[in-house]
C-alpha cells in the first residue's frame, strides 16, 4: 500500500513567493517517493524540503516504505525519488536491496527520471552500472562542494550524512564532489546526490531519534561529530538550505520535464 505525500506546504518559506510558477509545473504528474525502514508520520518527517517541494509542483506523489509496500508501475511514473537510509547500498544481504535496484534498473529502462538522495544516490550509481564502497572517511556536517555547473548543484554548502561513497556511473556526468567523496552526478533526467538537499530541523530530530534509538549518536561522537552544535547550524542555516533545495529541484525538475514532453510522458 502507499500513502499521498500531503501536508508539507509552508507558506511564508524562501521560494514561496513562486509556488504558483511551480503549481504550473507538475500538475498531473505522479512520482513514487522510496523510503526505507520508516512508515506514516515519521516517513513524512523525512521527506523535509523535497516533500514541500513536490506539494509546490502539484506532483502526486506516493510514499512507498521498500520491502513493505508494492512498488508502482515505473512506466506510468514521472518521477522516481528514492530517500536515504542507514543501510550500505553496496550490502546485498539487505533482505530489500535486490528488489529496489530492479525497481530502478526498470524506471531508467522505461525512462522514468529518477532522483536518489544519498543512499539512493548511491543506489541509483549501482543501477546505472557505478559502484559503492565504505569511504575513506566519514562526512557529517556541512560542506561546500566543488560543481561544474552552479545552476545544477550550487557550491552550497550541503548536509553531509554519510560513510559510503558511489563511483560516477559510465556514461553519466560528474557534476559536483569533495574532497573525499563524489557529490553528484547525472545521466540524461537522472539525478544521484550523495549530500542531503532535503534537510530541515524537523528532518534532523528524526534522524536523531533512530541514531540514539540504535546507538550511533555514541559512534559519532567518537568520531568527533558534535550532534549538539549540528543540531544548532541546522536551525541556522535552514533558510538558506531551503532556498539551496529549491533552486536544485528546480532545475532538476525543469530538465525531467523536458525528458518526458520527448518520451510522450
Amino acid at each position: 500500500m502507499t500513502t499521498a505525500v500531503t501536508g508539507h506546504g509552508a507558506a511564508g518559506q524562501p521560494g514561496g513567493g513562486r509556488d504558483v510558477a511551480r503549481g504550473n509545473g507538475g500538475g498531473g504528474s505522479r512520482a513514487a517517493v522510496l523510503v526505507h525502514d520508516v512508515s506514516g508520520p515519521v516517513a513524512h518527517s523525512e521527506l523535509g524540503t523535497i516533500g514541500d517541494l513536490l506539494e509546490q509542483y502539484r506532483i502526486d506523489a506516493e510514499l512507498v516504505t521498500v520491502g513493505a509496500h508494492p512498488y508502482p508501475d515505473p512506466a506510468g511514473l514521472d518521477l522516481v525519488v528514492v530517500m536515504g537510509s542507514d543501510r550500505s547500498a553496496h550490502d546485498d544481504s539487505v533482505p530489500w536491496l535486490s528488489g529496489e535496484l530492479s525497481y530502478l534498473r526498470s524506471a531508467v529502462a522505461v525512462g522514468t527520471p529518477v532522483l536518489g538522495i544519498c543512499f539512493g544516490g548511491q543506489l541509483l550509481a549501482r543501477a546505472l552500472g557505478g559502484t559503492v564502497r565504505r569511504g575513506e572517511r566519514n562526512e557529517h556536517g556541512w560542506f561546500p562542494v566543488t560543481t561544474v555547473d552552479p545552476e545544477a548543484i550550487p557550491i552550497g554548502p550541503w548536509m553531509e550524512a554519510h560513510f559510503d561513497t558511489f563511483t560516477i556511473p559510465p556514461g553519466a556526468q560528474r557534476l559536483a564532489w569533495t574532497p573525499d567523496a563524489e557529490q553528484a552526478f547525472r545521466l540524461g533526467p537522472h539525478l544521484g546526490l550523495q549530500f542531503h538537499p532535503e534537510i530541515t530541523p524537523t528532518v534532523f530530530e528524526t534522524w536523531l531519534g533512530f541514531w540514539q534509538a540504535r546507538g550511533q549518536d555514541k559512534r559519532l561522537a567518537t568520531l568527533g561529530v558534535d550532534l549538539a552544535g549540528l543540531r544548532a547550524e541546522i536551525a541556522r542555516r535552514a533558510d538558506a538550505a531551503r532556498a539551496a533545495c529549491y533552486s536544485l529541484f528546480d532545475h532538476f525538475w525543469a530538465r525531467a520535464r523536458a525528458h518526458l514532453a520527448q518520451r510522450g510522458g
